[in-house]
């Protein structure tokens, strides 16, 4: 059966509708800067601090640039 777009499904009653809060945690992804590591990297830095001391390193070596 195809259901207009607009639709609500039955399960889901007004009332739990409405009581949503539109952004709730737009505040926790905002502050914090996440970033995927690719599976083969992943043993090398296993942890945020293991990145940040990694990044560091490099820009000391190589210099800041723009």
């Amino acid at each position: 059966m195809k259901r207009k777009t607009d639709e609500m499904r039955s399960e889901y009653s007004a009332d739990l509708v409405k009581s949503g809060v539109r952004g709730k945690f737009a505040a926790a992804y905002r502050d914090e800067f996440k970033v995927v590591i690719d599976p083969d990297l992943r043993p090398l830095f296993p942890t945020a601090a293991a990145v940040n001391r990694a990044l560091r390193d490099y820009i000391s070596i190589k210099g800041k640039t723009r």
